[in-house]
């Protein structure tokens, strides 16, 4: 068992936590839970009621610190085994409370175990790791549940102990083997409604920290814009985006910062993403399910516009 019954027992979720080839569990509603195995979904049949769904998301958000009402309908939180967990609550939802809990990964990935598990190639991993040791900025990209965080914590493996790692994300997930690392994540706002810490203020206490590495779990947002003013300070950078190509990642990257309300020009955003980020890494799953590093890109600055070169 991860968590312990004085922490936060997941009640008839449970066995299925337990289970070690189970990587994530959702609800939708009362009595039916799905599970993924291998990227695989499964529907189980399990009798619980709306009720004692909400207890045991109330229960594990007590451990978490965390709360769910109707002034806050959805949360994000960190088990204390290191799970995440996402919930919802009507009326934000139709009928039902949602509940989906992906586990934290025990087993460290490096770029070997993704070898093993033929998630990329020889020639894949030796790109990556003398990129990564070489300081080089990467962005990786993919869709939901595509390994992208799988990648970013085998690639912050192969840095050496020299490293000061500091990471920014919305909910703990990273794991990383260096002693020197702090691990950041924000808090929303209090009842009062005071108290918030977004993911824009943590990229920019990142600077303040002494880095040697700046890593964002997932850019998503208008931290992209101090994101860039970081990498641009020479920071070297790992971060995750969703995107559907990694030439999409570049496009997204470009117009993310002007969510942050500034008059940001273009004549800024294209030259400063190319160079200041290296490379882009696309993961996606193949026709069998199987994660997979679909493409390693090389960002370029051609006249005005930014492309990615595939190295392969």
């Amino acid at each position: 068992m991860l968590e312990t019954e004085s922490t936060a027992a997941l009640g008839f979720l449970q066995p299925y936590y337990d289970d070690n080839t189970v990587e994530e569990i959702w609800v939708n509603r009362p009595g039916e839970l799905f599970v993924a195995r291998a990227g695989v979904t499964e529907r189980i049949t399990l009798p619980f009621s709306e009720s004692q769904l909400s207890v045991l998301v109330e229960r594990l958000l007590r451990s978490a610190g965390r709360r769910i009402d109707r002034a806050s309908p959805f949360v994000d939180a960190t088990l204390p085994s290191g799970s995440r967990l996402h919930a919802v609550i009507p009326d934000i939802t139709k009928l039902h409370t949602s509940l989906n809990i992906r586990k934290f990964q025990v087993k460290r990935p490096t770029l070997n175990t993704l070898l093993a598990s033929n998630s990329l190639s020889d020639t894949q991993a030796s790109v990556l790791r003398d990129a990564v040791r070489a300081g080089s900025t990467i962005l990786i990209s993919g869709a939901t549940q595509a390994g992208k965080t799988t990648l970013l914590c085998a690639l912050l493996a192969e840095l050496g102990d020299s490293e000061r790692i500091v990471s920014a994300e919305d909910t703990f997930e990273l794991s990383i083997p260096n002693l020197d690392w702090v691990a950041m994540q924000t808090r929303p706002a209090s009842v009062e409604g005071s108290g918030e810490v977004d993911l824009r203020r943590l990229v920019r206490e990142v600077l303040r920290m002494r880095p040697t590495r700046i890593v964002v779990g997932e850019v998503r947002g208008a931290e992209a814009l101090d994101l860039l003013v970081a990498l641009n300070s020479g920071l070297p950078g790992l971060c995750t985006i969703h995107a559907n190509s990694s030439s999409e990642a570049i496009s997204k990257l470009q117009a993310l910062p002007l969510l942050a309300g500034a008059n940001i020009a273009r004549d800024f955003l294209v030259p400063t993403i190319a160079n200041t980020v290296d490379l882009v890494v696309h993961c996606a799953r193949d026709a069998a399910g199987v994660r997979r590093i679909a493409e390693i890109g090389r960002v370029t600055h051609v006249g005005s516009e930014i492309v990615v070169q595939n190295l392969e």
